[in-house]
């Protein structure tokens, strides 16, 4: 039997009273929504009936997300206010029967007598993962959306394309997947050093069928997919395929095998912008329902918009005094062409310092709250995203017994104390798991987790209490059921440690507060979209 205070988000209110109710596997559930009860519960098998000891009810006054569950001596009663609300109950009602629960079968549960009613503090609790880096085959996501499903994450941002890969198959532009979504080879060198490339070939992207079942699969888990087609910088992927669509006539590229950024950038010329639509086409057509689709609009290196006379005669046409401007009218552009297609546009933050957005973007500060405060204020929507905490791609201890990271150190405790609370326009938060030092599935379980399940805790209720430590202790263990790779919070295990090889780790070499210092000075510069 699960402790009725150990839950991971913890609710709004829990009650238990003496007694217990027992579970048998294959038991019935009735009612609206069983389908989105069976899901969380599949180690207890139930099944769909009118007489069985489960029973929800769709109560809209509820709103969206919010559930009531009720355990007596009759069995459970769930109380939902949509489907999502039914699949979170259904979350809890798993965590409360226990590790077992977590498993791919389980004999039934006892379950303590209770009441609990729970909404979430943030319509936006969000997992960013960026597979055109290092790709994570379509197994890999399947698996990382019943993990934040499991914590009642509810948004999903794929980042499909950068310099070092294009992740969609595109009937219409097939060069983009024959050729832009692989690289002979790949930097694994550390910053700062001399490059040191692998030789060994990396690549991948996902079929319009992966993408419709990656579509699918989450929205029966409760969780919206925002795919992201970052534009118009880290474009190198694309002109490597099509070469034609950037900003310096017969030039030709190759995907990007070193990190950092390129300078290579898409040329704002109409032909890019109908490119870019028929592949917004493409991503919601093949996703079924994409009401966000994120366009970047970040670190982009506008040298070359400037230095062809093309784009400034076109710049002229359009009343633009620079590229800062013809930056801002392009995503605008876009945002408007995804409106009429039924999406809202969400960008970073320098799409937002660079120009006016359309009214309905949404906004992603990842270089800090001040940002996002002044995103608020100009009435946008905002998601924090901000590197520190919520970048977990920084390793978590300044140690040689850490894996490869780009820097360090964001805690689990860093990410439990922050309050994403800087303006009431915040709609709430996202972590990021950027994968240049993320090659595969295990390493991307050791950085999301546990650092996730307390961004989780934040995301669902509104801060992390003083008790998040013991209730976190018991999570692991329905964590270590389920076969996460999770990184224990005394430090790695022998067989996760950076070793002296390759996945060698360099303590103090890139520091967090310094890049978060670095990136708050870019923001008040006048030309913002280019880094330093």
């Amino acid at each position: 039997m699960g402790a009725m205070d150990d839950f991971l988000p913890r609710p709004q209110s829990a009650d238990v009273t003496p007694g217990s109710f027992a579970l048998p596997a294959g038991a019935a559930v009735s009612g609206p929504f069983a389908d989105a009860v069976r899901l969380p519960l599949a180690a207890l098998d139930l099944i769909p009936g009118e007489d069985g000891p489960v029973r929800v009810v769709h109560e809209p006054r509820l709103g969206p997300e919010a559930y009531a569950l009720e355990i007596g001596a009759d069995g459970v009663r769930i109380t939902a206010g949509d489907r999502a609300g039914a699949f979170y109950a259904a979350q809890t009602l798993r965590q409360l029967a226990g590790p077992a629960a977590f498993r791919s079968s389980s004999d039934g549960a006892e379950l303590a007598y209770a009441r609990i009613e729970d909404a979430p503090a943030y319509a936006w609790r969000g997992a960013h993962l960026d597979v055109a880096r290092h790709f994570q085959p379509k197994r890999e996501v399947l698996r990382f959306i019943d993990l934040i499903a499991a914590h009642k994450l509810n948004r999903l941002h794929l980042h499909l394309v950068d310099d070092q890969g294009w992740r969609v198959e595109s009937p219409a532009y097939p060069l983009l997947h024959e050729v832009g979504s692989h690289r002979p080879q790949t930097d694994v060198s550390y910053y700062g050093e001399e490059p040191a490339l692998d030789g060994t070939p990396h690549g991948g992207y996902y079929t319009r069928a992966d993408l419709a079942e990656i579509g699918a699969y989450a929205r029966a888990r409760a969780v919206t997919v925002v795919p992201e087609i970052d534009v118009p910088g880290h474009a190198t992927a694309i002109l490597a395929a099509y070469p034609s669509l950037g900003s310096r006539a017969g030039e030709s590229h190759a995907v990007m095998q070193e990190w950092g950024i390129s300078r290579a950038i898409l040329s704002p010329l109409p032909p890019t912008v109908e490119f870019l639509e028929t592949v917004f086409d493409e991503v919601i057509g093949a996703l079924g329902s994409t009401p966000y689709f994120h366009v970047g609009g970040d670190e982009c290196v506008l040298d070359d918009w400037k230095a062809s006379p093309e784009i400034a005669a076109y710049q002229a046409s359009l009343g633009l005094a620079g590229v800062g401007e013809l930056h801002a009218w392009f995503l605008r552009t876009l945002a408007d062409s995804l409106a009429e297609r039924g999406s809202r546009a969400v960008v970073w933050d320098e799409a937002f310092v660079s120009g006016k957005l359309r009214d309905d973007t949404v906004v992603m500060p990842w270089r800090g709250a001040g940002v996002g405060r002044r995103a608020a204020a100009a009435g946008h929507d905002v998601v924090m995203t901000p590197v520190f905490p919520l970048y977990f791609d920084y390793a978590e201890a300044a140690s040689v017994e850490e894996p490869l990271a780009i820097g360090e150190a964001v805690t689990v405790a860093d990410v439990a104390a922050f309050d994403p609370a800087v303006a009431p326009q915040v709609i709430g938060l996202q972590f990021q798991l950027w994968s240049e030092r993320i090659p595969d599935g295990r390493t991307l379980d050791y950085r999301a987790w546990p650092r996730g399940c307390a961004a989780a805790e934040v995301a669902w209720a509104g801060n992390a209490s003083a008790d998040f430590p013991r209730r976190l202790s018991t999570h692991l263990e329905r964590l270590t059921a389920f076969g996460v790779e999770y990184r224990p919070p005394a430090g790695p295990h022998p067989w996760q440690r950076g070793g002296a090889g390759p996945r060698r780790h360099r303590p103090g070499v890139v520091p967090v507060h310094d890049v978060v210092r670095h990136l708050d000075e870019m923001t008040h510069t006048p030309d913002s979209t280019r880094p330093s």
